[in-house]
C-alpha cells in the first residue's frame, strides 16, 4: 500500500474478482461490466500501485495468473473491501451476517452458541450445520463460511496453517450407559473403572478423535461403532446393550423418558474442548465482537476452568487450556 494514496474500491473489487476467477471474461460477468471496463480498472489500479498485478498469457488473453505483487496485494485487498462493506452496512443497516458452522452435533454445540447469542442480541450471527471438522475447514478456506465452532484437532491429511483457533469452553464429560449396565447405579466413576467394557462410538472410530484418545489414555481396548443417527438412536442403542457405554457432555440434555444413566467421571474428569476456528488472513468484521462475547460469557460461566491435577485433556489441547 502506498502511503497517503486513496484506493478506488471499484478498482480493488475488480482486482479481487479477477484474482478469484483467474479470468477477465468471467470476472466482468460477475461484476456486470464489460471486459474493456474491467481491464481499464485493473490498468488504473496497477498504475496507482506502480506494480503489475497479473501475468497475462498473451495480448488480449482472458486467463491470467497473479504476479508476486498481486499475491501480496490479494489478502490486504480483501480486507479493504470487507471494511468498506462494513462501513456501508453500518449506515444502511445491511451488515453481512457472520456465518458460523458447528459440528459435533451429538454433543449439542448449539447450546453454547445459543447462550452467546442470547447474551449479545446485537451480534449478527448466522449459525449453520457442518458435517464434521474437515468439511467446516473446507468451507472456511473456500470462503463459504466465516468461522466454525466445535472440537478442533489435528487433521493429518490437511494443512491448517492458514487457520487459527481459540479455545472458548471446556465441558466435563460423563459416562452414559443403559440402566442394565453393571456400573449404571454408581454415583461417580473413574475412567479406569470402564476398562473391560465396550465403548460405543456413534461413527467410524477414525472420525472420533476424542473417543480414540480417551480409550488410549485409560486402557479401554474394546469398542463398537455404528452410524450417527442422532441422540435418540444413540440413547436407544445404549439402553438395549448392557455391555456398552459411551461419553456425553455433562450438560447435554437426554431425551425425555430415556432408560439410561449419565454418571460423572472423576479422578480425572475428562474435559471436551470447544473452540472457534477461522481464517487468520480473512477475518469477518464481526469476529472480534464474537470472540469478546465468548470471553465475557465464558468468564461468567467459568467455561475455561481447568485443574491439570483434577481434569484430563488430550495432549493436543493441554497447551491451549493453559493459555
Amino acid at each position: 500500500m502506498v502511503s497517503g494514496m486513496d484506493l478506488d474500491l471499484a478498482r480493488v473489487r475488480a482486482f479481487v474478482a479477477v484474482a478469484d476467477l483467474r479470468h477477465f471474461g468471467r470476472a466482468a460477468e460477475q461484476l456486470t461490466i464489460t471486459q474493456q471496463a474491467l481491464s481499464k480498472r485493473i490498468a488504473r489500479l496497477e498504475a496507482d500501485l506502480g506494480a503489475t498485478l497479473f501475468d497475462r498469457a498473451g495480448k488480449g488473453a482472458s486467463r491470467v495468473t497473479l504476479t508476486d505483487a498481486g499475491e501480496r496485494f490479494l489478502e490486504p485487498a480483501r480486507r479493504v473491501l470487507a471494511a468498506g462493506d462494513l462501513a456501508v452496512g453500518s449506515v444502511r443497516g445491511t451488515r453481512s451476517a457472520l456465518r458460523v458452522d458447528v459440528w459435533g452435533h451429538l454433543y449439542a454445540p448449539m447450546r453454547t452458541v445459543a447462550e452467546v447469542i442470547a447474551a449479545a442480541p446485537t451480534l449478527d450471527l448466522e449459525p449453520g450445520a457442518g458435517r464434521d471438522l474437515p468439511s467446516v475447514v473446507a468451507g472456511i478456506l473456500r470462503g463459504d463460511v466465516d468461522a466454525g465452532f466445535g472440537r478442533v484437532h489435528p487433521l493429518p491429511d490437511r494443512d491448517l496453517s492458514a487457520l487459527t483457533h481459540r479455545l472458548v469452553r471446556l465441558e466435563p464429560i460423563d459416562v452414559v450407559m443403559g440402566v442394565g449396565h453393571p456400573l449404571a447405579h454408581a454415583d461417580r466413576l473413574r475412567p479406569s473403572d470402564l476398562r473391560g467394557g465396550v465403548l460405543w462410538c456413534p461413527a467410524a472410530v477414525s472420525r472420533l478423535d476424542f473417543f480414540k484418545r480417551f480409550a488410549d489414555a485409560f486402557g479401554i481396548g474394546a469398542w463398537s461403532a455404528g452410524p450417527n443417527l442422532g441422540l435418540e438412536h444413540f440413547v436407544n442403542h445404549l439402553s438395549t446393550d448392557p455391555t456398552c457405554f459411551s461419553l456425553l457432555p455433562a450438560d447435554s440434555p437426554l431425551p425425555e423418558g430415556s432408560v439410561v444413566r449419565s454418571v460423572p467421571l472423576v479422578e480425572p474428569t475428562p474435559l471436551y474442548a470447544w473452540s472457534l476456528i477461522w481464517r487468520a488472513d480473512r477475518p469477518h468484521p464481526q469476529l472480534d465482537a464474537l470472540l469478546r462475547e465468548f470471553g465475557r460469557v465464558g468468564a461468567r460461566r467459568r467455561w475455561l476452568d481447568h485443574d491439570p491435577v483434577r481434569d484430563w485433556l488430550p495432549d493436543t489441547e493441554i497447551t491451549a487450556a493453559a493459555r
